[in-house]
């Protein structure tokens, strides 16, 4: 079920993924053009659940604007996915949420029941928690389909022992904070078991906690919040350790280290009217590249990655195929809101074959058992010989000396079954057959 933020925030109706996929250059941050990944095809898709708290949902200030669209290091694992095939995203990051309530989530999701809100965690602001606590039985099928599981969980446990550091003796903050870390530990390790009990064989990344606020803001604290954030990570390290096997991977993801120094430029700590510890969009990357990296083995970015100034002409889109961007002269196009591409280039990335039909100014294509016919101005491809309706039409292009045939992202999906996802976030559409 794909169902917008803004559904999700202002209405409370029931949806999985906190995006909109829409076909174009809208101001989404992820758009697909056809199908969900796999779903008619009955191809491999790569699956990512990501449970966990406000920054597994990408919350940002502001973000409580039903015209916002969270664009978090989950997202971000949804694009690194697409570099490798088909990949789809599930994302249950609850607002407010403590490893307790974790553990409480998963217990209901192992079951397969429903829970109530306050079944998960008491006095929870997110707007959308019914529908979460609804969906259990439905994330215990996700969960049990899922390749790679991330989870952000704990900020929540320690951000008021963090937050009041200035005015807790440090006797006191010592105590609070081992008390807290061993409550955590707990959480998480019991959490875990249930997610693995669900998924006996799905790679699960933890990520640690880093600490949000620079040495400006901190002064002497700063080295206290500092060790303290180590010693989370230690936890965290030690209860991942006692999971993981080479057959069901179980790793902390250590963002901390990523923030440590750089605080202000990560983190909305500083200028955000009042104190907040939630990334910045530069942050949500720094986290999506350590899950990226731990799972991948690397972060991929595209060639073009220019931002468009206002009121200046949109930059260049990249094509991504199989995993390898497109080098050609053959630039893609955006025509009335939608993006079109050189049918040329796909096929020969892809190893289609197609031949022109000058009388009747159509192309037909060949490809993993269908028949495409694709003609000029039509609005209807033709797919194994029966009609199937398209928004805008393929047309001509003159490059160079040469006539070349453009056709729409969603031709692709609807004829040939590829899938394609556009990341207006990237200017990058993914195509994987």
């Amino acid at each position: 079920m794909l169902m917008a933020w803004k559904k999700l925030w202002a209405a409370g109706t029931s949806g999985m993924l906190l995006f909109t996929l829409l076909l174009g250059a809208g101001n989404t941050q992820a758009d697909a053009a056809g199908t969900a990944a796999g779903q008619e095809t009955g191809q491999d898709v790569f699956r990512i659940v990501a449970l966990g708290d406000s920054i597994t949902a990408g919350y940002e200030p502001g973000m409580t604007d039903p015209n916002t669209q969270p664009y978090g290091y989950a997202e971000r694992l949804l694009e690194q996915g697409w570099y490798h095939g088909r990949s789809a995203l599930n994302n249950y990051g609850i607002l407010g949420l403590t490893s307790a309530g974790l553990l409480n989530y998963t217990g209901a999701i192992k079951a397969g029941t429903v829970i109530t809100p306050d079944g998960i965690q008491t006095g929870l602001r997110d707007p959308r928690i019914s529908q979460f606590a609804a969906l259990a039985p439905a994330i215990h099928t996700e969960l049990a389909d899922a390749d790679l599981i991330t989870i952000t969980i704990g900020g929540n446990d320690v951000s008021s022992l963090f937050l009041n550091v200035k005015s807790i003796a440090s006797a006191d903050f010592e105590v609070q904070l081992e008390q807290l870390l061993t409550l955590y530990g707990s959480n998480v390790k019991a959490a875990l078991e249930n997610i693995r009990a669900v998924n006996p064989a799905a790679t699960i990344l933890l990520a640690d906690q880093y600490q949000p606020a620079p040495k400006i803001a901190l002064g002497a604290n700063y080295t206290t919040l500092m060790s303290a954030a180590e010693r989370f990570t230690a936890v965290a390290d030690s209860v991942t350790a006692s999971l993981n096997t080479a057959a069901a991977p179980v790793v902390t993801a250590h963002v901390a280290a990523q923030f440590a120094g750089v605080e202000a430029s990560l983190t909305h700590i500083i200028g955000a009217g009042a104190a907040d510890f939630h990334p910045t969009q530069l942050g949500y990357e720094k986290i999506a590249r350590v899950f990226a990296e731990l799972e991948w083995g690397q972060y991929r970015t595209p060639s073009v990655t220019a931002v468009t100034a206002p009121g200046a002409a949109p930059s260049p889109m990249s094509i991504v195929v199989k995993g390898v961007e497109l080098n050609t002269p053959n630039k893609p196009i955006l025509k009335n809101g939608q993006n079109f591409l050189a049918l040329k280039d796909i096929l020969n990335a892809v190893g289609a074959t197609g031949k022109w039909d000058n009388k009747t100014s159509s192309a037909t294509i060949v490809y993993g058992g269908r028949t495409v016919v694709i003609t000029i101005g039509s609005k209807f491809i033709k797919v194994n010989g029966v009609n199937q309706a398209i928004d805008t039409p393929a047309f001509l292009q003159k490059v160079g000396k040469e006539d070349k045939t453009y056709l729409p992202l969603a031709a692709l999906a609807t004829g040939l079954g590829f899938d394609v996802n556009y990341s207006s976030k990237l200017r990058t559409a993914f195509i994987n057959p």
